[in-house]
């Protein structure tokens, strides 16, 4: 992915990467947060700052995998919060997150991040389920 061109090109043009956190608790027991490393992966290889303190997960919720979109929805509102928003005001980021499914995860956690004034929020996924 990060030999194509074009896509390192697109990836150039932000200043810094986020990954979409997960609660302390999932965090505790996976052991890691995969949005995180493929984040913090991508950011090296592509030498953009990367960022994981200024979006946060506040709140343990119910899997989204188990639900159904509106279910999803719901369940998603006033999970994250933001952090050092001055760290990206004006900035151009992009949100890295593992799987997109009916986008209620990146659609919320990019509501979050606008509080903060950046100047675009651009959206990663791996996977498509």
């Amino acid at each position: 992915m990060l030999k194509n061109k074009k896509f390192f090109q697109i990836l150039k043009s932000y200043d810094t990467i986020i990954p979409v956190p997960i609660s302390k608790k999932r965090n505790q027991k996976r052991g890691y947060n995969q949005s995180e490393l493929i984040a913090r992966e991508i950011a090296k290889r592509a030498k953009i700052n990367y960022n994981n303190q200024s979006l946060l997960k506040t709140k343990n919720i119910i899997e989204q995998s188990k639900l159904n979109k509106e279910q999803r929805q719901k369940n998603i509102q006033g999970v994250y919060q933001i952090r050092n928003p001055k760290k990206i005001t004006n900035k151009k980021i992009l949100l890295i997150d593992d799987i997109y499914t009916t986008g209620s995860t990146a659609n919320e956690c990019s509501k979050i991040l606008e509080q903060a004034s950046p100047k675009k929020i651009g959206v990663l996924t791996i996977a498509k389920d």
